[in-house]
């Protein structure tokens, strides 16, 4: 088993803390590779679209991006983290998932990832873990992912893991291994079910690229979705 871990901060903070815990139920059984933002993706997108017309290997970041989206494709599950900042995710975690516009289904979604499960580890001193894991819930969905699982805490007193109550850490710890534990029984051998919403954005998606296709068979997007089968009878969740 594989996992990859996107780290949205440097900082061995509280959500540090948690993903550690998390990540105990699979350490014996699984090989996992993890990345630190900003230091594994520096820079910020450009929006220069590069990825999307030109290809993805185009990209200026490339040498970062190519690397993490192979980590993403090999594992069988996705762990993103990121502490709420101002109610929102990391500005290092959005300058990630904005080099991976071109993934996104209107544009060349990856086969494997309709079959992947994630988890989004959030926390907050208040009011803000929820928005802060939409806004990564909103990419992984995109990306084809159906399965994705969602842990927020709220800290109420102190941002600081050593400077919670012990109820608190008490609290956190349990729900965090609850959820581990629930996911690290699955078997991942086995693909992730397309949930209903994912199949009607590809549909959607797919009536958009065979329009575009038979305007310009040049265009990069329609050609992927061409080669793909998907402008005819294939589907992603078709053996």
């Amino acid at each position: 088993m594989k996992i990859t871990v996107i780290n949205g901060t440097e900082k061995h903070g509280v959500t540090y803390q948690l993903k550690e815990i998390f990540l105990e139920q699979f350490k014996k059984k699984a090989e996992i590779t993890e990345f630190y933002l900003p230091r594994d993706c520096p820079a910020f997108c450009t929006g220069c679209c590069n990825c999307i017309f030109k290809g993805e290997h185009t990209c200026k970041d490339a040498i970062y991006i190519q690397k993490i989206a192979a980590s993403l494709l090999e594992a069988d599950l996705i762990v993103m983290t990121s502490p709420a900042y101002v109610m929102h995710t990391t500005g290092a975690m959005k300058a990630l998932l904005d080099h991976f516009a071109y993934l996104w289904m209107p544009h060349r979604p990856a086969s494997l990832m309709f079959a992947k499960r994630a988890v989004i580890i959030t926390q907050c001193l208040g009011a803000g873990a929820k928005s802060t894991a939409k806004d990564i819930k909103h990419s992984l969905s995109w990306w084809g992912i159906s399965k994705i699982k969602v842990f927020t805490g709220k800290l109420m007193k102190d941002i600081v893991w050593n400077k919670l109550t012990e109820k608190k850490r008490f609290i956190l710890t349990k729900r965090i291994k609850r959820l581990s534990k629930k996911l690290a029984c699955i078997n991942y051998e086995k693909p992730s079910h397309i949930n209903i919403m994912t199949r009607i954005k590809f549909v959607f998606c797919r009536m958009i690229q065979k329009s575009l296709h038979k305007n310009n068979s040049e265009n990069l997007d329609g050609k992927y979705w061409a080669e793909q089968g998907w402008l005819g009878k294939a589907r992603v969740w078709k053996s």
